[in-house]
């Protein structure tokens, strides 16, 4: 007879969940801060990639950078947020890490950014996949 090794997740669990959040947030949120606090600059850098309105995608960027990473800290509509990241994290790495497009010389970091997007990506996922456990805003 088989054995269900599978039980409910245990406190360690749910802290590594929080820790795993806190990580995750601990890049966005100061992203999207930087963007606030340098709002022209941030403009001006969208712009140079070539994107259109580039304000519009500034204020998008820090919503999203800011506001988000704040929810998933708190683990508040997790999955939902967490997605959300995931894709902006994905939009993110295509149009400014674009190491198959870049000379040489800026090649290698661009490429090492890119790759670094897409593993927060699947943390992002895994996020949206499993929710934040007890942890959270979520399960209050």
């Amino acid at each position: 007879m088989a054995t269900n090794t599978t039980s409910s997740p245990s406190i360690g669990h749910d802290a590594l969940a929080l820790l795993g959040r806190i990580l995750l947030a601990a890049l966005f949120i100061p992203a999207g801060f930087s963007k606030l606090t340098g709002f022209a600059g941030t403009v001006g850098f969208i712009g140079s990639v070539g994107l259109p309105l580039p304000a519009a995608g500034a204020a998008l960027a820090i919503l999203v950078e800011l506001g988000f990473g704040v929810l998933l800290l708190v683990g508040f509509k997790t999955r939902w947020v967490a997605f959300v990241l995931a894709l902006f994290t994905v939009a993110a790495a295509v149009f400014f890490h674009n190491y198959w497009a870049l000379p040489a010389e800026k090649a290698f970091v661009n490429q090492l950014m890119f790759w670094k997007n897409i593993a927060i990506v699947g943390g992002l996922l895994a996020f949206a996949a499993f929710g934040p456990v007890r942890l959270s805003l979520d399960n209050q």
